[in-house]
Parts: C-alpha cells; sequence; structure tokens
C-alpha cells in the first residue's frame, strides 16, 4: 500500500508540472508565438525563392494548349 501511495504522489507531482507548462504555453500564446517568429519566416524563406514559371510570359491565346491533355479532356 505504501508504495502504491507514492506511485499516486509522483503520477500527480508530474500531471501537475504538465498541466502547468500547458497552461504556461496557453496562457502566454507561446505556440503562436512560435510559428509566427520562427516557422513562418522560414516557410516564407524557403517557398517565396521557388523558381516558378512566369506565367506573363505565354501568351493568353496559347495558354490552353500547353496544358497537358490528361487534365483537360475527360477520356
Amino acid at each position: 500500500m505504501k508504495a502504491f501511495c507514492k506511485f499516486i504522489k509522483k503520477l500527480l507531482v508530474v500531471l501537475a508540472v504538465i498541466y502547468g507548462v500547458l497552461f504556461a504555453v496557453f496562457y502566454w500564446d507561446l505556440d503562436g508565438k512560435l510559428l509566427y517568429f520562427f516557422v513562418e519566416p522560414w516557410l516564407v524563406k524557403r517557398y517565396d525563392n521557388m523558381k516558378r514559371r512566369d506565367g506573363t510570359e505565354i501568351p493568353y491565346f496559347r495558354k490552353d494548349k500547353l496544358e497537358p491533355a490528361e487534365y483537360t479532356e475527360i477520356q
């Protein structure tokens, strides 16, 4: 019985620490700040520098002819 009480006491302490950490994350909006200050700049840097085909170089009347047939026609 003594071992069971020690286990319950340790479990409650661990759960209280986890609850405190999660409350701090919620209270100070740490997850949103992480996304805004670290993840979003990394995504902007990565995806804004990708090489893309310039759609303005193709004349408008030729755009339909350049599309692959499997996307534009039902077989």
